[in-house]
Order: C-alpha cells, then structure tokens, then sequence
C-alpha cells in the first residue's frame, strides 16, 4: 500500500463544503492533470466549463434536481464530450464529414471521463473533495442552451470541487469477485446477494436507521427512471448515430 493507491482507495463523495475557496493555483494543477489523462488517438474530445457566475450555478442546480450543493461549492465544472475542435482541425486539411457517430460518441465520452477522473484525484491529492453530478442529464438541452454549448459537444457531467466540511462515511463496493473476471465472464449473484446486506447495514447507519435498502432494491429503483429523452437530446446535437 503506497500513499495514492490509498488516496484512492479513500475516495468518497463530499457535497457539503466550507467557505474556503480553491485558490487558482489548485484549479490549474487540477485541470493540467486532467489534461494528462489518456486520451483516443490524441484527440482530446472533451472540454471543461469552470461555472463561476453564482445565478448560472443556481440555474444548474435547478436542472440537476435542486442539489444545492452545486450553488454551494467553490468550484463547480461542467465536462463535456466535445467533438467540434477535432471537427474543426480535420476540416483544416481534407473534406471528410465529422459525424457523432458511435465510435466517435464513445471516444469523446470516455476521454472526457479520464480526464474528470484525474482531475478528481488531483483535488483529493490537494485535500479537497468533490463530487460528480449526473443529474445535468435530466435537462441537458436546457444546460447546453444555458452553457452555449454548439453541436457535436454535449454535457456529461458537473463536478463540485471544494474543502470538505463533512466525513461522509464511505459508500462500500461491490465484491471483487462481482466485477472481476478470469479469462470468461461469469455471473456471482452470491456476491451481489452479500453485497445487499452489505448495504442495507451500511444505509441504515448513514440514516440513523431510517432507510432500509439494498443495493439490488436501489438499482431496480433506478430501472424505473431512465433519462429516455437523452437519445433524441444527442441527435440533435449531432450525436445522430448513437
């Protein structure tokens, strides 16, 4: 065990935080090590949205569900898939058409998601903590047109960055043996079964003994509330093949 393999092994969200703000020397180191995430063929799809207007982050919170916490904290970033710069570049030297298609959908989605995924490490290497939001995806055409976003990039996901004013106790993960695999992929419902005790105990202390859940109870919550609209919001940011 070395200092950021236990960094990370330590990660949990934080969605209360202090007043302190993040100095533009943390952002920036943050942001640099996001850039140094691996990336598709050099591509870099994505790009990051610092939201430091207070009415534009009250806005986002609303469209998030009213989590108030994106008000709230001192560094709010809103990661998008982002294919219009490569569009741009290859439009320098051939006439080749850049379409959102899978291949290029899934490019962008996933550099930017290495990207956030270092930037989140960096500011817990900082001692700051954070937290993503993927409730911008209910109303994404409504944070697009609020953010200016132009086809071929649309919003991922935010991030709150901040000081922790909180010790959240750590969300347990499912078992090793759930999500790994050797040479074939096998089903292990026993180790999701233990997983669901796992659980239950684990919100009943973060309650205070108010809620009673497991986690396969929670993933068939969320089976009844897919964010539907998301295809056609991404054909018309010209995502057209998805």
């Amino acid at each position: 065990m070395n200092e950021i393999i236990q960094l990370l092994q330590n990660h949990r969200s934080i969605r209360k935080f202090t007043d302190q703000p993040v100095a533009d020397e943390q952002l920036k180191n943050i942001l640099v090590s996001a850039q140094a995430a691996s990336t598709s063929s050099n591509m870099q799809a994505y790009s990051v949205i610092h939201v430091s207007d207070s009415e534009l982050k009250n806005q986002l919170a609303a469209f998030a569900g009213n989590q108030s916490y994106v008000s709230e904290c001192p560094v709010f970033l809103v990661w998008c898939a982002d294919l219009r710069r490569y569009s741009q570049a290859s439009h320098r030297h051939a006439d080749t058409p850049i379409t959102g298609n899978a291949e290029n959908f899934i490019i962008a989605t996933v550099d930017a998601a290495l990207a956030a995924q270092n930037a989140a490490i960096a500011a817990e290497s900082l001692g700051l903590g954070v937290v993503y939001i993927g409730g911008l995806r209910n109303k994404p055409a409504e944070v697009s047109q609020l953010l200016g976003l132009p086809q071929l990039v649309y919003p991922i996901f935010g991030m709150c960055i901040g000081t922790p004013d909180q010790e959240p106790l750590q969300r347990p993960r499912l078992p090793l043996e759930a999500v790994f695999h050797e040479n074939r992929y096998t089903d292990n419902e026993e180790a999701v079964r233990q997983y669901d005790e796992t659980i239950r105990d684990y919100m009943h202390v973060r309650s205070g003994g108010k809620v009673d859940t497991t986690w396969s109870k929670e993933m068939a919550g969320k089976s009844q509330r897919p964010r539907e609209h998301m295809k056609a919001f991404l054909n018309s940011q010209g995502f057209g093949e998805v």
